[in-house]
């Protein structure tokens, strides 16, 4: 199975379309979700062409193939909007012996972590800011953020296949890959 990692959309169509043109291009079997689809809070600058009615719309043609979490920045009303599910904390997807606890980053993170056991594989979105790292009791990993990435880092998303994470950008280059 071939998923793709995104987070942090925050309301711009601009990225949204960028997003699902990966999607397709990459041809995954389904896109993971990380929180924060519509608004872009308090602490973050408007993204590039604002436009969340828009991004509801592509969103919610492609529901059947969404796994989505909750962010700090989707509501209820958010969930009224939307024909996928969208509140909970966490999802846990199993690829082939791999357990992978999803989250945004606000609830569960490196701080707070679900119930994981040994090895297990912790994604989150929230910090804007790349990761992919084995630790000593599990690996951490962080596709970035689709429209307001952090610490000098262009928009990304990521890609799980045949046990390699990759972190990619929107023009195909790799900006960082981890063997799991």
């Amino acid at each position: 199975m071939k998923y793709m990692f995104a987070s942090d959309i925050h309301g711009s169509i601009y990225y949204c379309k960028k997003m699902l043109e990966a999607y397709r291009a990459e041809k995954a079997d389904r896109l993971v979700l990380l929180g924060d689809l519509l608004y872009h809070g308090p602490r973050n600058d408007l993204p590039k062409e604002y436009a969340p009615k828009d991004v509801i719309a592509l969103l919610n043609e492609v529901k059947e193939e969404l796994y989505v979490v909750r962010g700090n920045c989707d509501a209820e009303v958010d969930q009224m909007v939307l024909q996928f599910p969208i509140m909970a904390d966490y999802c846990i997807i199993m690829d082939g012996e791999r357990t992978i606890y999803a989250s945004h980053g606000h609830v569960y993170n490196q701080d707070h972590l679900p119930p994981m056991k040994k090895d297990d594989i912790f994604i989150q979105g929230h910090t804007h800011l790349l990761a992919a790292e084995k630790l000593e009791n599990y690996t951490f990993l962080n596709p970035g953020s689709v429209s307001i990435p952090k610490g000098g880092n262009i928009p990304t998303y990521a890609v799980l296949e045949d046990g390699l994470f990759s972190i990619r950008g929107f023009d195909g280059e790799i900006v960082k890959e981890l063997q799991l």
